[in-house]
């Protein structure tokens, strides 16, 4: 049975929670232990999905088609764990799933509340899958004291109360400012937090406090007298240059010995970390760089687009180089030359995206790339623009378009669509998509095989004819119009097994130009960058050489 770790944090937000449970994850990993993470968000929306990327970051989704936090993206980065379904749930899902037990009668008539009905469902979907690993940790979101993280700080208690002692424990992250008047560190944020939680009835038994400055002995001690943590329980927790170095760092600082210890786990197994000495070295001693352009939407808030900057940095670390990253502002140039925005760069990078907003501006760099020779990779939106932009300006489609932005205007202002909603095989079913929809978790979602053309470029990168890789769109491009694409050098290298939805495209006149319909990003790891990824940043460094 899992020994469950619960992560809470206090003070402020964006502390680090995600990172700092999935840097302990991969050092339990090192030790020998098999991990999963959960992450438990007290907001109302049933998931992310139908969150603005500049409210909540990017929607990383998993094999299995849910749409997640972006922190169960860090979880898998550092331990290579495939997320579920059953690792990310919200406030939203949680009264969503005690209402339809509710209508059902499932209640038999009584009352329902938030204790004990609520608390009830968190602890069910806690209990999910605990004899498969030896570790269960489990992040809260938000801050002790949001009043919507209540439910879930209660059930916490009660779960950690139900199992037997020394099967659960808490971890607090906290904040420990630094005011430059008086050249001091200040602890008593850390103590009111901590008395917030011990409020509750949680009592942590680790603090990892986040500081600019190290915290001196004196300070150390005060929290821990203060907090009723021990000393050698208190971590702390640096800002890094590279979030690749939290493993590192956390074990260092002692934070995976403490874990094992406020467990009773002793001797505990030496850690093997030669796989995260090797991605630090790669980190800070690389041997070159390239310019890669991202031109999006959401370039203002860069979380919107956190897994595809993350498996840029894996893909420099597979060349052993740095990978500057400049953010593109696809709306620049809607209605202006690319040339001035785009020009010396090594390559460009166009992610996925949902509406028109933009478009105009990522057909150009799709343009700019296919005539100036510079590596393009489109991803999900990214590839609609290389198809349409292949259809306008080389087919002779001049008003070539998506179903997607006819629809938003109200009626038909591009013939032909080259991109409208489609049908498609989900397990042994049918699924159809209509433009009235709900927009919540009705996409294309999760993994999906595709077939690759031999002896195409992306058969070549891969290493193979076949690949599963996750998906989230609705739209899809009319296989009517791949006749008339591939005669002009746009070849579909990677369909579905069905033949039917096209996955892959890639111009074979080009250095390297391809456009996928799924999401590599999500799949990227910096001990295992995607091959995608590798071989783009490979790409950028010929065209660097060539410059």
């Amino acid at each position: 049975m899992a020994r469950y770790i619960f992560i809470t944090g206090g003070v402020v937000s964006s502390l680090g929670k995600g990172l700092a449970s999935a840097a302990l994850g991969a050092l339990l990993q090192a030790r020998g232990y098999s991990v999963r993470l959960r992450k438990l968000d007290p907001y109302l929306n049933v998931d992310p999905g139908t969150m603005s990327p500049f409210e909540h970051g990017e929607v990383f989704v998993t094999d299995d088609g849910a749409e997640t936090d972006l922190d169960l993206g860090h979880y898998e980065r550092f331990t290579g764990v495939p997320a579920r379904k059953t690792d990310s749930v919200s406030s939203g899902r949680i009264y969503s799933n005690v209402l339809e037990k509710e209508r059902r009668g499932d209640y038999l008539g009584k009352t329902i509340q938030v204790v004990p009905h609520v608390t009830n469902e968190i602890k069910e979907f806690l209990a999910i899958g605990e004899d498969e690993v030896d570790f269960m940790l489990c992040e809260i979101g938000g801050t002790v004291g949001d009043i919507e993280g209540l439910p879930f700080f209660e059930a916490i208690r009660q779960f950690a109360h139900d199992k037997p002692r020394g099967q659960c424990i808490f971890m607090h992250l906290t904040l420990l400012p630094y005011l430059a008047a008086s050249g001091e560190l200040k602890t008593k944020p850390t103590q009111h937090s901590v008395k917030e939680l011990q409020s509750i009835g949680i009592a942590p038994d680790i603090l990892v406090c986040r500081s600019e400055h190290p915290i001196p002995e004196k300070e150390r001690e005060k929290i821990a007298l203060f907090c009723n943590v021990r000393k050698q329980f208190v971590v702390a927790a640096y800002d890094l240059k590279s979030i690749y170095e939290a493993p590192l760092a956390y074990h260092d600082q002692g934070l995976d010995q403490a874990v094992l210890d406020a467990f009773g786990i002793s001797p505990a197994p030496a850690p093997k970390l030669d796989m995260w000495h090797d991605v630090y070295d790669r980190i800070h001693n690389p041997e070159g760089h390239v310019k890669i352009a991202i031109v999006g939407k959401y370039t203002q808030l860069e979380d919107a687009y956190k897994s595809i900057a993350e498996a840029l940095t894996h893909g420099g670390m597979a060349n052993r180089v740095k990978v500057k990253i400049e953010w593109v502002d696809a709306e620049l140039f809607d209605s202006k030359d690319a040339a001035p925005f785009l020009q010396g760069f090594h390559a460009i990078l166009v992610p996925g995206g949902f509406g028109e907003r933009g478009t105009e501006g990522k057909i150009k760099a799709a343009q700019f790339a296919r005539e100036k020779q510079i590596p393009y990779l489109g991803i999900c939106l990214g590839m609609q623009m290389a198809v349409i932009e292949a259809a306008r300006n080389v087919a002779g489609m001049d008003k070539a378009g998506s179903e997607e932005f006819d629809h938003e205007a109200g009626g038909k202002r591009f013939e032909p669509v080259v991109y409208h909603l489609k049908e498609w095989v989900q397990g042994n079913h049918m699924v159809a998509r209509k433009t009235d929809d709900d927009k919540g978790g009705t996409m294309r979602l999760g993994a999906y095989d595709a077939t690759l053309v031999e002896g195409s470029k992306v058969a070549q990168i891969y290493g193979g004819t076949t690949i599963e890789e996750r998906h989230r769109h609705r739209y899809e491009v009319d296989t009517k119009y791949r006749d008339v694409l591939e005669k002009v050098g746009l070849q579909f290298s990677g369909m579905s097994p069905d033949g039917k939805l096209p996955e892959i495209v890639e111009w074979k006149d080009h250095p390297w130009f391809i456009g996928v319909q799924f999401h590599p990003e999500l799949k990227s790891k910096p001990f295992a960058p995607h091959p995608l990824f590798a071989d783009f940043v490979r790409a950028a460094v010929e065209t660097s050489r060539l410059v």
